[in-house]
């Protein structure tokens, strides 16, 4: 998509003004473990594949990878969750302090054990994957932690990242809080959204699902067509009372429903797929970022749509720079 010189000006500027914008994270940590190696033979003891390791990596997924995107792309970042009193959860912790985000609002909890999810990769294929994680809300008095961290945490900050992974930190309480303080503080509150909680998501300024998550949302069977994507962006909005809804759509781009009868239909900018693992993460970092540095809905989601178009070329979950942005749309 090319775009005209005074839009790309206005985009470059708001990339410029991305450094030192405060943006809070609240939502589902955890350690995403790749152990990485060779195959020449089967197993004697088992019909399996024996991986001759030659190494192993740790870094920061669920709502961690957002912090990572946000991170790299220069914002001051806040960080809300639950880790455990684990290796895990002092990895985590010791990433995020590492890479200059604010972890004063995780809470640890003893009773929970950090998610973390081992990748075990033999010749760039993903041999099995086994996890360690306590799934469910937090203790009441957990809960109340968190509540004290959001508020204290909310006030400093430009922007509120709401990253819904299912595993219990998002519930309905927080959102009670959350989303009201937000609006009245008037910041943009985005939410990259799970089925279960979607309709207390009411009132936020975008929900980003992917399509297959937007149909899951309305508890419907996907059709296809863009008429019911259309259909389902509206149907999306007029549920929730939200400002936008950014429906991720792959292949086909995206597709940005406002408040008011506006759409906008953007086109993937992606020149080769490789992965796209923690793709949602780069747009709803990239576009709560652009809204936080005063960009329109649209020329957010121009840029998360850029933003994503370079991720998906790298291998693993990946993140953007400044640089590469801007880079981007020259």
């Amino acid at each position: 998509m090319a775009l005209p010189p005074a839009e790309r000006r206005e985009l470059l500027r708001t990339i410029a003004a991305f450094r030192g914008r405060r943006v809070l994270v609240v939502g589902d940590l955890m350690l995403d473990q790749y152990i990485r190696g060779s195959v020449s033979r089967i197993s004697p003891e088992a019909p399996v594949p024996v991986v001759r390791v030659t190494g192993e990596s740790f870094i920061p997924g669920g709502a961690g990878n957002v912090v990572s995107n946000l991170a790299a792309l220069g914002a001051a970042v806040s960080v809300v969750g639950v880790v455990g009193e684990d290796e895990a959860g002092r990895r985590l912790l010791d990433h995020f302090r590492a890479g200059g985000a604010d972890v004063e609002g995780v809470c640890v909890d003893v009773e929970r054990q950090t998610t973390q999810k081992c990748r075990v990769v033999a010749e760039r294929q993903q041999a099995v994957r086994f996890d360690r994680e306590t799934v469910g809300p937090p203790s009441h008095a957990t809960e109340t932690r968190l509540l004290a961290s959001l508020a204290e945490e909310l006030a400093k900050a430009d922007a509120v990242i709401l990253s819904d992974y299912g595993k219990g930190v998002i519930g309905p309480r927080l959102l009670a809080a959350a989303i009201p303080a937000a609006r009245r503080r008037r910041l943009p509150i985005t939410v990259d959204p799970k089925p279960e909680h979607f309709r207390k998501y009411r009132g936020v300024t975008c929900v980003t699902p992917n399509t297959a998550e937007a149909w899951a949302c309305m508890r419907r069977e996907p059709r296809a067509g863009q008429e019911a994507i259309v259909a389902l962006g509206r149907d999306i909005l007029k549920t929730l009372n939200s400002r936008s809804v950014l429906i991720t759509r792959g292949a086909d781009g995206m597709s940005l429903f406002e408040d008011g009868g506006r759409q906008t239909h953007i086109p993937t900018v992606a020149r080769e797929v490789f992965d796209v693992s923690g793709a949602g993460d780069t747009v709803i970092s990239t576009l709560t970022l652009a809204l936080a540095a005063g960009a329109s809905l649209p020329r957010a989601a121009v840029l998360a749509n850029q933003a994503a178009g370079i991720v998906v070329g790298k291998l693993g979950t990946a993140t953007v720079s400044p640089d590469e942005l801007s880079g981007a749309l020259k």
